[in-house]
């Protein structure tokens, strides 16, 4: 969500920043891939703060901005607990907070002085915004030239709807995506939770990564403009060239995926569901045995996913009169045992059990500043050597402004001053 313009952390010992991470630390004991660096997060909500979570995971020291008083919407979103979102201790794990008014000219003179020492600053405001407060890619890179800053927006930085708020439904439904999901001739539906947000977020995080590697060669920083709705694009397939050369405009097909057959969800006995993809050619063969239907296994016109395609209503409706003898776990038993891949969708209740999640550690045990214990997701991409790690939950808000602004060298008197005016 592009934003609007409005526990224990770790160490708050100072960090080295502005410079690449050195070899010899990668190699220590305690060092993460992205240890040394330093993250200043300016955005709010979801898609911003999704990357700097990233980030942080891996060992960048990421410093969040809030604003003083009511910090981050985030923080009352959701299913809450004792007056915190639960979904506070996964977005901004791992992070320190400042809060700090960045409408002030004070607060604006703190984070220039947090930038002089930054690698990366990530924004998520409409675009404008921090040039109005004298904090855009142009005054800020001319102090540390050494910059990457990733700004993420609903339209992008450029382009005749640039200064329109974009959240990630609405990049979603730009995107194309939106209009394929759900059923023919009913209203489009969505996916339950904030799709486009994250996949903007992981490009921010890409960019920043590849802006990165790129400062070794050149010395010099960048800014990475990702928009909502190109995220989303870009994940449309081959919506445009069908489009472009056979005129194919997509349309949305409910639970089976157009053109690649067998794939659907199929009814059992008890009302659950499986879904099977049954699309190699090989593995269409052991299915069709598998449900006794060696008849179509042989069949000529479906040796290859193009003659199933032209045929799905009929191969569906043959796997779909076998599943609904069975139970859902005699289907599972089944066709695991000759290797067609299936499954059934899961609950949050069916996540947390499951022995799979537990024995890749994709589900952890955090503690909160409030002493409650709270299953969080794992940390991705699992590195071998550098793994990423969770430190405690979400921070209370302003939890770590005095040792930040101790770090940037502003003394008591001074931050009393702030404080007074409501700066910090």
């Amino acid at each position: 969500m592009a934003a609007e313009a409005s526990s224990s952390q770790g160490s708050s010992s100072q960090r080295s920043s502005s410079q690449e991470p050195s070899s010899q630390g990668a190699s220590s004991a305690n060092a993460q891939a992205l240890s040394g660096l330093k993250v200043v997060e300016l955005g709010q909500l979801i898609a911003g703060p999704f990357a700097s979570k990233l980030l942080g995971e891996f060992g960048a020291d990421v410093i969040k901005i809030e604003p003083p008083g009511t910090g981050d919407p985030l923080r009352k979103w959701r299913v809450l607990k004792e007056g915190t979102s639960l979904w506070w201790h996964v977005q901004t794990r791992n992070k320190r907070s400042l809060a700090l008014d960045l409408r002030s000219e004070d607060g604006q003179e703190v984070v220039r002085r947090l930038v002089d020492e930054a690698d990366i600053v990530i924004e998520n405001f409409r675009p404008g915004t921090l040039e109005k407060w004298g904090l855009g890619w142009e005054a800020l890179s001319a102090r540390n030239p050494r910059l990457i800053m990733v700004r993420i927006s609903g339209y992008g930085q450029t382009g005749p709807y640039r200064d329109r708020p974009g959240f990630g439904v609405i990049g979603e439904a730009m995107g194309g995506l939106r209009y394929l999901s759900g059923h023919p001739e009913q209203p489009s539906v969505r996916v339950g939770v904030s799709l486009g947000d994250s996949l903007s977020a992981l490009y921010g995080v890409i960019g920043a990564l590849l802006a990165l590697q790129e400062r070794q060669r050149s010395g010099q920083g960048q800014y990475i403009d990702v928009a909502l709705y190109e995220s989303v694009f870009a994940m449309m397939e081959s919506l445009i060239p069908e489009y472009d050369a056979a005129a194919v405009i997509r349309e949305p097909s409910g639970s089976a995926l157009p053109g690649i057959t067998p794939s659907n969800a199929y009814p059992c006995a008890g009302g659950d569901y499986v879904l099977i993809a049954g699309n190699g050619d090989s593995i269409f063969k052991r299915l069709m045995g598998a449900i006794g239907r060696e008849d179509l296994a042989e069949d000529s016109r479906f040796a290859h996913n193009d003659g199933r395609s032209h045929h799905a209503g009929l191969i569906d409706d043959a796997i779909a009169e076998w599943t609904r003898q069975h139970p859902r776990d005699y289907v599972l038993d089944v066709l695991e045992s000759v290797h067609v891949p299936v499954g059934y969708p899961y609950t949050a209740k069916d996540i947390v059990a499951d022995p799979h999640y537990l024995a890749r550690d994709m589900i952890e045990t955090i503690r909160t500043a409030e002493g409650d214990s709270l299953k969080v997701p794992g940390v991705l991409p699992k590195l071998s050597r550098t793994p990423g790690r969770i430190e405690g939950g979400g921070p209370a808000l302003g939890q770590h402004t005095q040792d930040v602004l101790d770090e940037l060298g502003i003394d008591r008197e001074t931050q009393a001053r702030l404080r007074e005016r409501g700066v910090i």
